[in-house]
């Protein structure tokens, strides 16, 4: 059996470290979790991974997400064992307002493949694939990478849960809106979703659903559940894809188109949005909504636009006045941008925000 270390602080948090688990260490890991309370009712849900050199950016992600969000917050952490205390020493110096719970999670794979899991592109990143087997009394749930910056509310992305049909178990954006530049339809050697297939940065997922739906594959004619799919897909694929989990979640709703939901790119706007010139439409009329820096663009010069937000939202001070305090100098900011691309369009980057920061501040005067 596994060995657990229990450490007391505002919610549970669980330690399997590498070196004391045995061969069922990753089921296990998922039964412990099942004690855990959920009312997905009253409370979202909110997952990331966080190995390497991510503490920093995910913290400055659950700040933006606890700057606007209404209803309470739970936040599901999975890190690397030395990362833990860094996280604890930090999120627990948050002002929350009553607001937010958040519990840490080792890493952990199923013991015969877990080296293979692990390296899968970038490190620890396929961790999100095995959410619904580790997360077994969760019903709801939404995935976020660690370069993922909240400028609405986290209430309006789950809101997608209600406008789920029948057979949708998942919702996702469109990896480009321009077949021109896109990657999938130009480069892929694997079957993929839709046109240019789909960006799993920005993931919801009705995980019930997920946990009882049978997948059609092209490796069977027998569906397979999630937890036994993954594995065969990884075998079959492996040598042909370039974005590790993110290809396979392509690969399965190719074949299971009916179970996901698309919604637009203004909730996982990134850099290819705009450096080409600007293709993302809805973003244009109604400002960007979840702003990710993929390729690394929050921690250097390239895409200064992108940097800008970043930092405005990392020196911001829970507590602050937000017009003063970060509206007004990221506008700044951003006006020295305007000879980029990305720059050139800036006011995209601040018009959702602008409206965030309206509303918090007429929720809270209707609340006094």
């Amino acid at each position: 059996r596994c060995k657990n270390l229990s450490v007391s602080f505002w919610n549970s948090y669980w330690m399997l470290p590498s070196d004391v688990c045995g061969k069922n260490c990753f089921w296990e890991a998922a039964f412990r979790y099942d004690h855990m309370e959920t009312h997905p009712s009253e409370k979202m849900h909110l997952a990331v991974v966080a190995c390497g050199e991510r503490l920093e950016e995910t913290v400055n992600m659950l700040r933006s997400a606890i700057i606007f969000s209404i209803k309470p917050l739970q936040f599901h952490i999975f890190a690397e064992d030395q990362l833990h205390e860094s996280f604890k020493d930090i999120l627990d110096g948050f002002l929350y307002d009553g607001k937010v719970n958040y519990t840490l999670y080792p890493i952990t794979f199923p013991s015969e493949s877990a080296a293979e899991w692990k390296k899968l592109f970038k490190p620890c990143a396929s961790q999100r694939l095995f959410l619904p087997l580790i997360l077994k009394n969760v019903d709801s749930l939404l995935y976020v990478d660690t370069d993922i910056l909240f400028l609405r509310p986290v209430d309006d992305i789950w809101s997608f849960l209600g406008k789920f049909n029948s057979t949708q178990i998942a919702a996702m954006a469109p990896e480009h809106e321009e077949p021109r530049i896109g990657w999938y339809n130009r480069f892929a050697r694997h079957p993929y979703y839709g046109v240019t297939g789909i960006n799993s940065g920005v993931m919801l997922m009705n995980m019930t659903r997920i946990r009882r739906k049978y997948f059609k594959n092209d490796m069977t004619p027998v569906r397979l559940q999630w937890r036994e799919i993954l594995m065969p897909l990884l075998k079959k694929y492996k040598l042909n894809i370039t974005w590790g989990d993110q290809d396979l979640l392509n690969i399965m709703f190719f074949y299971n188109p009916e179970s996901l939901y698309v919604f637009p790119c203004q909730w996982n706007y990134r850099p290819d949005h705009c450096i080409y010139g600007s293709n993302c439409k809805e973003a244009e009329e109604e400002g960007i909504f979840i702003l990710h820096g993929n390729r690394g663009v929050y921690h250097d010069d390239k895409q200064p636009t992108f940097k800008a937000v970043y930092e405005a939202i990392k020196k911001y001070s829970f507590g602050d006045d937000l017009t003063n305090s970060l509206l007004q100098p990221l506008e700044l900011e951003l006006q020295k941008t305007m000879h980029t691309y990305c720059g050139k369009v800036y006011k995209v980057f601040i018009k959702q925000l602008t409206k965030s920061i309206r509303d918090l501040y007429n929720r809270r005067s209707k609340g006094r």
